[in-house]
């Protein structure tokens, strides 16, 4: 991995000057600023990047400056806007900022406080922002999964309904449960006013969701045909047994550049695929995985190896190897797993190798 890619989510502190944590709202901004030599300064400031390059322009002139932010609902403008004025500014995980033990007290002063010193210390890595055209592919991903969210929910209230109601569901072969054969015996059922109703309703929901979603996909799709380096990457994910247009587009939207990848443990981890350890001296206790980052795509990633093990005889054997391990009544959770996990692996090389992957 080059260095510059290494710089966009660490900074070394005997580099700058100051160090500011930002609390950041949709209405202001609370920052803090430290120096080495534990000088602070908070002022709050309507959320705008403006006023903040103003401010530092005015108070710390020819100090070089790094500034932090918590990921959230603000997204990444201010990011933008620092950083094109040529400011060092991290985007950091919630979950990866450091807290005091004891700690009841949570204000925005005290919060922005916090990062400033964190940064100081070099104990925040800042996210990997997304840029360009894979920022634009997150979007449009996000959009088709809720849309897809909203799909399965409303199915489940339909279901429900005719469950309370004692109605039984029309008879359908698997896999076509809800075809249009079947969602027009919905629409015939014979039931009271206001269950005929609702059931409309949810119908008219359900068709709705299912046409945003059509959408949702086909944008993706036309981006992804767009840009050529999307197109590639998502061609040399899907030469990957068990990975599908689906995951190999979600799979890149989280990814972003696969020029910023570090090492091959980083998807896995990533993904929240990796087992938690605690292990001292000789000891090593392994626990289950850390599930951290998007739950919907490790969703995926464990469907895909299903499909992965009926197609690859290399990973159907490593998922025998690794069920026989185990108790029978979790090897098969605790093997897919970690099947889903080489896939990661996998995914890995074929994006930094830029090249298709070849069952052997």
């Amino acid at each position: 991995m080059n260095r510059g890619a290494l710089d966009q989510q660490s900074i070394r502190p005997r580099d700058y000057d100051m160090f500011a944590g930002l609390d950041v709202d949709k209405r202001s901004i609370a920052a803090t600023f430290v120096d080495h030599g534990n000088l602070i300064k908070s002022v709050k400031m309507p959320y705008d990047g403006g006023n903040l390059l103003s401010y530092t322009k005015k108070h710390f002139a020819n100090k070089r400056v790094a500034f932090v932010y918590e990921a959230g609902p603000t997204g990444y403008g201010l990011y933008d806007q620092l950083n094109a004025s040529g400011q060092k500014c991290l985007v950091a995980s919630p979950a990866m900022i450091p807290v005091k033990p004891g700690n009841r007290v949570k204000t925005n002063r005290l919060d922005s406080k916090k990062l400033a010193e964190s940064l100081r210390g070099a104990q925040i890595k800042g996210i990997r922002v997304p840029k360009g055209a894979y920022r634009e592919l997150r979007h449009l991903t996000q959009l088709r999964n809720s849309y897809i969210k909203q799909i399965k929910a409303t199915k489940c209230r339909i279901k429900a309904l005719m469950l309370f109601e004692g109605i039984s569901f029309p008879k359908a072969p698997a896999g076509s449960q809800w075809s249009k054969k079947v969602i027009k015996r919905l629409a015939e059922l014979e039931c009271s006013p206001s269950v005929r109703f609702k059931l409309d309703l949810l119908l008219e929901s359900l068709e709705f969701n299912q046409e945003q979603a059509l959408k949702s996909q086909k944008e993706v799709r036309k981006l992804c045909n767009e840009d050529a380096d999307i197109s590639d990457s998502i061609r040399y994910l899907m030469s990957i047994p068990g990975i599908g247009w689906i995951i190999a587009s979600n799979a890149l939207a989280r990814i972003g550049d696969w020029r910023e990848l570090k090492n091959v443990r980083e998807l896995g981890a990533f993904f929240g695929l990796t087992p938690q350890e605690d292990s001292t001296g000789e000891r090593s206790n392994k626990g289950p995985i850390t599930r951290s980052g998007d739950p919907n795509l490790r969703a995926m990633l464990i469907e895909g190896a299903w499909s992965a093990i009926r197609k690859d005889a290399e990973l159907a054997e490593f998922y025998k190897r690794i069920y026989r391990r185990h108790p029978k009544d979790r090897a098969a959770r605790i093997a897919i797993t970690a099947v889903a996990r080489k896939l990661t692996s996998r995914m890995y090389c074929v994006l930094k190798e830029r090249r298709l992957y070849v069952i052997n």
